[in-house]
């Protein structure tokens, strides 16, 4: 049985650390998230938006020669937002950490995936993330997540509620798989009609104690600023990166990243929508081995824990959602959930 590591975070898995930096207030709502592996993890990624935008992507390709990943970089700001990802890669330069290139430990190239969600109608025009945003993730980066209206998520939406940013974790034998999730959707994490999130009666029995809320939400107008309808329809992205101790393939954590994405369609309806930029990273520290006997009908023992690293990736992925989403604060128009339904108890960070 799988139950939530002491943190209930991706920080869970053993060097994996956690930084954010935002502004809210004067005219901004936006941020970035960074996580990094000491030392680099195998890493894998999944898209299945219909409107992506992301960097370094192709290198997590099975078939490609870099192996490893240093960090993950979530942001704001469209894909002005890509540009975090040069901070970040210029604090892990400074760590001596990176793909090597040359015979001194200062000349290594860092591999800094990252992908961005559309936060701009939350900020005036030209007030995003650039490259000191991703630096300063990592100069405060640590094992304790903040959750609600930080990084990533200080500009994200979900449906009509405020979004944000969520963390969960799941221990599944020996192995640990934490998720963290930047809820920026085009369709609804709850049900409106009665404030009672999609995933409850599965990823969250039990968690909160919480008394659901079985009334209709007045949730007003969703917050819509000039730049978020396109054909009547808002741009949105959904990111965010799946973590674990486990020795994997480039393959397998494809794989996992999949496997995330499924925890995504649990907590969103609907999900991986054409104005949606869904991708879900995952990296593999590998501190725990994979067995290679077989077991019972032949079946590679592999494959059976791989499978169980899959259903622990969707579970917590699916909780990060919701947590993101209970964590979050109302930011001017956008109403969060806590004030829409207060006799729920929040997540608190």
């Amino acid at each position: 049985m799988s139950t939530p590591g002491p943190r209930n975070a991706i920080t869970d898995v053993d060097g994996v650390s956690v930084g954010h930096q935002h502004r809210i207030g004067d005219g901004w709502a936006t941020g970035t998230t960074v996580v990094l592996a000491a030392g680099g993890a195998v890493g894998g990624v999944d898209a299945r938006g219909g409107a992506p935008g992301t960097r370094e992507t192709d290198l997590l390709a099975p078939e490609n020669m870099v192996q490893r990943a240093h960090a993950v970089c979530l942001s704001g700001g469209s894909a002005y937002g890509l540009a975090a990802a040069d901070g970040v890669m210029r604090w892990l330069s400074e760590q001596d950490s990176g793909f090597p290139v040359g015979v001194e430990p200062h000349e290594v190239v860092p591999i800094v995936p990252g992908a961005v969600i559309f936060d701009l109608p939350r900020s005036e025009w030209g007030n995003r993330p650039d490259a000191g945003f991703g630096y300063a993730a990592c100069e405060v980066a640590s094992v304790a997540v903040t959750q609600g209206c930080v990084g990533a998520g200080a500009g994200a939406k979900v449906g009509s509620l405020k979004g944000g940013l969520g963390t969960a974790s799941v221990t599944v034998g020996e192995h640990t798989v934490g998720a963290l999730a930047v809820v920026n959707a085009h369709g609804e994490a709850v049900d409106v009609s009665t404030g009672r999130p999609w995933t409850a009666d599965h990823e969250l029995a039990g968690e909160f104690g919480v008394r659901w809320p079985d009334r209709p939400g007045d949730v007003g107008d969703g917050g819509a600023g000039p730049g978020d309808a396109a054909g009547g329809a808002s741009l949105n992205t959904t990111i965010g990166v799946v973590a674990t101790d486990a020795a994997l393939s480039k393959a397998e954590c494809r794989r996992l990243a999949m496997s995330a994405q499924d925890g995504l369609a649990r907590a969103v309806r609907p999900a991986h929508s054409m104005f949606d930029g869904d991708t879900v990273f995952a990296l593999a520290t590998g501190a725990r081995e994979l067995p290679e006997a077989s077991g019972p009908f032949g079946v590679p023992q592999r494959a059976a824990v791989l499978d169980g690293l899959c259903a622990a990736a969707a579970t917590s992925f699916a909780r990060a959602i919701v947590h993101g989403v209970l964590a979050a604060s109302s930011v001017g128009s956008l109403r969060a959930y806590g004030d829409v339904w207060p006799e729920a108890r929040r997540a608190t960070p």
